[in-house]
């Protein structure tokens, strides 16, 4: 039989590889269809010793230190392999491993939970703050702007436009690893404006719900919008080692619009983007990630988005317009219940024709020239455009309150949201139209 040893492995360590590896290995065989049977046991020799597949390995409880010692061994003994990055704090490492390797790992290795492949992640693209009732919050006398409050924007980089100018805190690249903030995909920029664009440009026109408020830019996403899981959770993690470095003036938000296909594993909490940002979570980030674009079929909310922890935003459509009696949810987005059966998402924000900040030359200016205005602004609609946009009003909250944490942050998110009468649908609508209004309290 050929493939022999790879198949077995396959079959004895199901419960440690997931779907999408245990079938990125059986295909490295596919070529044997058209090979000779004598030729077999050569081309799986070389086969063993010679494929490279990437990887995150994720340790059991409280053996991290022991199982990356020993995978540093083995894979430091073995030819063509590499162990990239050690994630201490979700309890990965990540590596390019030989199936040969990956064998020696799954014999050898005991403090190994699960091998995951490390599969791309992309972003979610497809007159919003008027819609939510951000324009003018005013609390205690002041206009609330989301000033004091620093928002980590995880996608493609920001470009250092004029209506963000003097208020991006930091940048770090996983991609190519430059020091300056830029943007060559254009759809981070985009979500930075989303968020906390000024209108400089516009005479106050384009602007987002917190226009006062701080960024942080995390490149984690290349040219063509894609990355991997790999580079979130490196991204996640740079958020928690920024705040245990700066612990008097942290990352209060991170805003995701980017996500993946939701694999079926035992429970949400298998999957690494899951445990990723629950991890930021609980260290007392809020998060606000993007339902997804693959509506209107149910069951299409996309990982991360299906963590039952953080704020899963799906898009609503104003129609240009700032009451809500003609809003209605975006066909494109994505519908609970999740995989598990949870109710998600959690509330809705504008999503559809989105008026920020362009990013000039960057991948999506040159491919979407038309919908370019002005100079420096372009239009855009998805679930993308819609977290930012609630991540903006969950710094007002902030500014208002804070010492709120995630789950307090999310209450009054979720409590304050506007749902039209007859509308019920937690699964589509979630618990309604983001109102800030409404979520921020008076005192």
């Amino acid at each position: 039989m050929f493939g022999y040893s790879m198949v077995q492995m396959v079959r004895a360590n199901a419960t440690k590889l997931d779907r999408p590896l245990r079938e990125n290995v059986l295909q490295l065989y596919r070529p044997l269809k058209w090979t000779p049977c004598f030729m077999h046991r050569q081309f799986e020799y070389r086969l063993l010793q010679s494929k490279k597949i990437s990887v995150l390995i994720e340790f059991e409880k409280d053996c991290h230190k022991n199982g990356y010692h020993t995978i540093s061994t083995i894979v430091g003994s073995q030819k063509g392999n590499m162990l990239r990055h050690n994630f201490t704090r979700t309890g990965f490492c990540s590596a390019d491993l030989t199936p040969l390797t990956l064998q020696k790992l799954l014999t050898n290795c005991h403090d190994i939970r699960k091998i995951y492949l490390n599969r791309k992640v992309n972003t979610l693209l497809d007159v919003g703050v008027q819609s939510s009732h951000a324009k003018k919050v005013v609390r205690n006398n002041q206009t609330l702007t989301g000033k004091g409050v620093t928002i980590a924007v995880i996608d493609t980089g920001i470009h250092p436009h004029a209506d963000l100018k003097g208020r991006i805190r930091g940048f770090v690249d996983f991609i190519s690893h430059k020091k300056e903030p830029y943007d060559d995909n254009g759809h981070g920029t985009h979500c930075a404006g989303d968020v906390a664009g000024n209108g400089e440009s516009s005479s106050g026109q384009y602007k987002g719900p917190a226009p006062e408020a701080d960024l942080i830019g995390v490149k984690v996403l290349n040219k063509m919008g894609s990355g991997s899981l790999e580079t979130i959770i490196q991204g996640i993690e740079w958020c928690m080692e920024f705040n245990e470095q700066y612990p008097d003036d942290p990352i209060d938000i991170i805003s995701m619009s980017l996500g993946s296909e939701a694999l079926n594993y035992e429970n949400e909490q298998e999957d690494p983007m899951v445990k990723a940002v629950e991890e930021a979570w609980n260290s007392g980030i809020t998060v606000c990630v993007a339902a997804g674009n693959s509506g209107p079929e149910p069951k299409t909310i996309s990982s991360p988005g299906i963590s039952g922890k953080v704020i899963t935003v799906g898009a609503f459509d104003d129609r240009d317009t700032e009451g809500a009696g003609d809003d209605g949810v975006a066909s494109f987005s994505s519908r609970g219940p999740t995989i598990y059966g949870k109710n998600k998402p959690d509330i809705l924000a504008p999503g559809v024709n989105i008026i920020s900040l362009r990013s000039p030359n960057s991948y999506l200016d040159k491919l979407q020239k038309s919908a370019r205005v002005g100079t420096a602004y372009m239009t855009m609609s998805g679930t993308s455009m819609a977290t930012p946009i609630c991540a903006g009003i969950a710094a007002l909250i902030l500014q208002q309150k804070p010492d709120a944490g995630p789950n307090e942050v999310k209450r009054l998110l979720i409590e304050g949201a506007a749902l039209p009468e007859g509308i019920a649908d937690p699964n589509v609508f979630g618990a309604g139209f983001t109102h800030a209004e409404n979520s921020i309290p008076a005192d």
